[in-house]
């Protein structure tokens, strides 16, 4: 076993630091500041592509994260993208984060999309753990009030999904054109409860707190299908579920994710609870694995539909997930699964021309056309993270061995 480990940890250093030099060697806007909007599939630079809030934020939390993990111990590119945020996507009128500026940095898109403002939270948190920067956690305290006071539901739980730049409710609330337009999405509200999580480690205040654990209920309650665990994906106000979609990477996700949260809150009752639903949660993903190891991408049961992309993201959550459903049953099932993702992504995955991973491949094997090496959904966020989570935690299992 021990060697098994050794060898995924070995791999996954060497790839977190291919990571971090892509990012490092590729997208820094030398010419109007901050990280370029787009880098194509082909790892062509578009200078003047808009830059989106959720991209800046993840390059902000994936340096800052690499830093705290000592994987690197130069903070510099965490600093460029935290003054790039604090300059340029912090509305400093009305609050929030602006969804995207343009290439010289001035406001695009205004809209104020809770999915982008809790990605900031997350990020700012992180940054003041590597930086120390009390400013930094000043702004994401100041983006959480903004969530709570605009965003949250206080009558029947939850969170709102989208607003304009003065807090007034959108016609429109899609996160992207694939969603349906809902009040509220899993999606989001993982987000969120990624964003609490973190700005609670560095400020553990008794409302976030409350809030937290409601989260938590929300995803029991409200989120999580009791039949066949898997997560519901959009929902109205009152909760009533508007979709039948599946998304293994998600269910995958918020397994190890919904299980940290509780862990946050130092809640004993809480948490043995939650890593019951986690593993069940690891199970229900295991459904959406293929023949060649990797993780599909949804599944429309209504339709009798199975998308078998296989997108770079969903992988990266697989990998983790599933370890963590290992750990917490010692089922060799959780732990092959997480290796045989891995697998498929140094073979599949990895560009080993340009650097960094392809955005996926098709249901035929194909690269998938047409699809961003950098942009406003591709980050270094989900892959970073998965070599960082599982390198933490590989570590921590042969101490204790």
């Amino acid at each position: 076993m021990n060697g098994r480990l050794s060898t995924y940890a070995a791999e996954l250093r060497l790839e977190l630091g291919n990571i971090l030099d892509y990012w490092t060697q590729h997208t820094v806007d030398e010419i109007h500041g901050g990280f370029v909007g787009r880098i194509t599939g082909e790892n062509q630079v578009e200078l003047r592509a808009d830059k989106g809030a959720v991209l800046n934020a993840r390059i902000l939390w994936a340096f800052s994260a690499a830093f705290n993990a000592k994987a690197t111990e130069d903070l510099s590119l965490a600093d460029r993208a935290y003054h790039y945020m604090a300059d340029h996507f912090i509305d400093k009128d009305f609050g929030g984060v602006y969804w995207s500026v343009d290439h010289l940095g001035k406001p695009k898109d205004t809209k104020k999309q809770i999915y982008a403002v809790a990605f900031t939270i997350y990020a700012l948190t992180e940054y003041f753990m590597a930086s120390g920067l009390e400013l930094a956690k000043e702004h994401a305290v100041a983006l959480y009030h903004d969530l709570v006071k605009y965003s949250h539901d206080r009558e029947n739980g939850g969170y709102d999904e989208a607003f304009n730049r003065e807090w007034v409710v959108l016609d429109d609330l899609r996160l992207s054109h694939k969603d349906a337009n809902e009040r509220k999405t899993m999606n989001t509200h993982l987000h969120i409860l990624e964003a609490y999580t973190n700005l609670y480690r560095v400020w553990p205040d008794e409302d976030l707190k409350v809030l937290l654990q409601e989260l938590i209920h929300d995803f029991k309650w409200c989120i999580l299908d009791p039949q066949t665990k898997h997560l519901g994906l959009f929902f109205d106000e009152f909760w009533v579920r508007k979709s039948s979609l599946v998304s293994y990477g998600h269910d995958i996700e918020a397994s190890w994710l919904l299980q940290e949260a509780a862990e946050v809150t130092a809640d004993r009752a809480l948490i043995n609870e939650i890593k019951e639903i986690a593993v069940q949660l690891a199970e229900a993903a295991l459904e959406g694995i293929g023949g060649d190891g990797a993780l599909w991408y949804e599944r429309e049961p209504d339709r009798q539909q199975l998308t078998k992309e296989k997108h770079w993201w969903v992988q990266a959550e697989a990998m983790i997930g599933f370890f963590n459903a290992w750990e917490q049953t010692g089922a060799e099932r959780f732990l092959t699964a997480s290796l045989n993702t891995w697998d498929y992504v140094k073979v599949q995955l990895l560009d080993d021309v340009h650097g960094e991973w392809f955005w996926g491949r098709d249901e035929l094997g194909a690269i998938m056309a047409g699809e961003d090496k950098v942009g406003m959904w591709k980050c270094p966020y989900h892959n970073s993270r998965a070599c960082i989570e599982l390198l933490r935690r590989i570590d921590l299992k042969n101490i204790d061995d």
